[in-house]
């Protein structure tokens, strides 16, 4: 049992050698999260602090169009919120707010929804709040970075103003070398994504996280594999070459065994010697973005990905 311990660690750690070969990267990948989806997840300022994210993406402003705003975040207490996201941003780590998600009630109705919803994430989340009369949910010192469209349900009217809205916004408050509003979106892996299609024709998302997860996905990397994600992947990165494109990965669907002693990379291979050397070679590949904190933090997915992102596909093989 020993003699058999022994070797098993040895071939883990001789696997964990190669994986962790300097690359020959020639550009840099980034690792995005969402946060917000459970409880147990830990605090928005401890994502931050485990250094592995780029950029933290909330998740969801999940009720908007009908006259009616509110914020989903899984029984995460609001209190503290505010203050972590300022200490995320203090450490160059971008806050983003997601809008839509799985639930059912959003959508943008008529052609004064757009305008009615920017109004709102503007006052509440984003650089408009201080006059009182719109409730800032993370208070009135912090401010979001930008607004993701993660759009799961109803029509597709009317996303393509609202972006065109948000962006208004950053001529009114023009600022030489930055945006105060920045737009992104996390399309299905199925392309197009009708339901985000008018929106992301405006060419005013700089970032697209593509998701290739999700049971209900033939294009999803549980379902379609190698094969699967890159014929999508193709698809979008030429359709889009203008945006910097993640790829959307869950950490739920890696293969990692909850509880799995490190290193956990012996059950991330496929990932480092199939897929990433693959959609490395758009030249607008940016990064992974990763589904989602919660199992991110069980399973260890990051800690082995963050290392692999960054690497051209000639260095990754």
């Amino acid at each position: 049992m020993a003699f058999r311990r022994r070797t098993c660690l040895l071939l883990g750690l001789a696997l964990l050698g190669c994986l962790a070969a300097p690359a020959v990267g020639k550009r840099t990948g980034e690792l995005t999260v969402f946060w917000g989806r459970n409880k147990d997840e830990g605090t928005l300022r401890e994502a931050c602090d485990t250094g592995l994210y780029n950029t933290v993406i909330i998740s969801f402003y999940s009720v908007f169009g009908h006259g009616r705003y509110w914020l989903d975040l899984s029984g995460h207490p609001l209190d503290g919120v505010g203050a972590d996201i300022k200490h995320c941003q203090s450490m160059g780590i971008p806050v983003f707010l997601s809008i839509g998600g799985g639930g059912k009630n959003y959508s943008l109705p008529s052609s004064k929804s757009p305008e009615a919803v920017a109004i709102n994430l503007w006052k509440a989340y984003l650089g408009g709040g201080g006059d009182g009369d719109v409730f800032r949910p993370f208070g009135d010192d912090a401010v979001l970075d930008g607004i993701d469209f993660y759009i799961d349900h109803g029509s597709s009217s009317n996303y393509d103003e609202l972006a065109r809205r948000l962006d208004y916004l950053n001529s009114m408050y023009y600022h030489p070398t930055k945006k105060y509003v920045r737009l992104t979106a996390t399309p299905r892996c199925a392309f197009p994504d009708r339901r985000i299609e008018k929106a992301l024709q405006t060419g005013l998302f700089e970032r697209i996280h593509v998701r290739f997860y999700g049971d209900d996905q033939a294009c999803s990397y549980k379902n379609g594999g190698t094969y699967g994600i890159v014929e999508q992947w193709e698809k979008w990165t030429a359709r889009y070459p203008k945006s910097q494109m993640y790829v959307g990965l869950a950490a739920a669907e890696s293969g990692v065994p909850e509880g799995a002693p490190p290193p956990i990379e012996v059950y991330l291979k496929y990932l480092y010697y199939d897929l990433l050397p693959k959609v490395q070679k758009a030249p607008n590949y940016a990064g992974v973005m990763v589904w989602d904190r919660f199992t991110d933090k069980k399973t260890g997915y990051s800690t082995a990905v963050k290392g692999w992102v960054s690497c051209s596909y000639g260095g990754c093989i």
